[in-house]
């Protein structure tokens, strides 16, 4: 409803951020018609440089396992309908089984890529367009994922905090700031370049492997803080994901502002991935002793859709 207030903001905090982001904005950078944002980064030849950073050639899903079981962190899940089954199969010829599935995979638990229709602020989403765009009748007008599905290609980078840290994950609450991210790149010998794909690894699985899945909204969850988006902004990230949900959230909130996605999706236009499965690639990039690697993702081909879930794939 115009003149509303969203939660967790107030008309101060707002204005400030406002005042934070405007010289940091990419609105126009590639023109007012642009509906990339930060993708425009992902030339032809970042994609080809991005081979370099593979030796092995193996390659690391970062999807997480859909589930059709409701968890604190998964409320609304996988509904999956069987069309038809082999229990229905002729006994002479061919036969086949299909089936339909329903997918909420907005939120906390499905690997996603949120496009800049996701996200407002001010009644705006990226390059300045009206939020009215995006309607409940006919979803997406602008800004949808549509244009992203040629494919996201280019050097990922992941910036493994716990490890660097020497702990097993952050706890709820807890922000990473843009001291933090640099001694994270130093630590870890890994320079961060125009347009890579940055991934924040927080240790979501591990942690929830000792303690259980949590409910982010109520118990919070560790992310980046809003001081990072200058750092993003300055480092021309292309696309940024985490293998939460990026923004850091404060243990028992009732209303959670998010700026990293306001930052990001609507100012800077840079795409989030959210919910990453991270903890092989970790692994890997441990005992291998380095951490950038070719990145794929590819959302699906959704006209008018707010993002896509996604299975990043990333070649070491």
């Amino acid at each position: 409803m115009r003149g509303a207030i969203a939660p967790g903001w107030t008309p101060d905090s707002a204005a400030e951020f406002a005042d934070l982001m405007t010289p940091l904005s990419n609105w126009g950078r590639w023109g007012p018609d642009d509906e990339l944002g930060t993708v425009n980064l992902l030339s032809s030849a970042h994609a080809a440089e991005a081979a370099a950073a593979v030796s092995s050639g193996r390659c690391v899903g970062l999807g997480r396992a859909l589930s059709v079981l409701a968890a604190a962190d998964n409320p609304l899940p996988l509904l999956h309908l069987m069309k038809s089954s082999g229990e229905s199969a002729a006994s002479i010829g061919g036969s086949h089984a299909s089936e339909w599935f329903g997918l909420a995979y907005h939120g906390f638990a499905v690997t996603h890529l949120d496009a800049h229709s996701h996200q407002f602020f001010d009644g705006r989403m990226y390059n300045g367009r009206p939020a009215e765009l995006v309607s409940t009748r006919t979803g997406a007008g602008a800004g949808s994922v549509g244009p992203l599905a040629r494919g996201l290609v280019g050097r990922g980078v992941l910036l493994d905090a716990p490890r660097v840290m020497g702990r097993g994950w952050l706890e709820p609450g807890e922000g990473l700031e843009p001291s933090d991210l640099d001694a994270i790149a130093t630590a870890q010998d890994t320079e961060l370049r125009a347009a890579d794909l940055l991934i924040v690894r927080c240790g979501r699985d591990t942690r929830a492997a000792v303690h259980g899945v949590v409910d982010p909204m109520s118990v919070g969850s560790p992310g980046l803080s809003a001081t990072c988006l200058p750092w993003l902004r300055e480092h021309d990230v292309a696309v940024l994901g985490s293998d939460v949900q990026n923004d850091v959230m404060q243990p028992g909130a009732d209303a959670h502002p998010m700026p990293v996605h306001a930052g990001a999706l609507v100012y800077l236009g840079l795409p989030l991935l959210d919910n990453l499965h991270l903890e092989e690639l970790a692994e890997a990039c441990d005992r291998r002793g380095r951490w950038d690697f070719q990145l794929v993702v590819a959302p699906l081909a959704l006209p008018r859709f707010t993002g896509s879930p996604v299975n990043p794939i990333a070649i070491l």
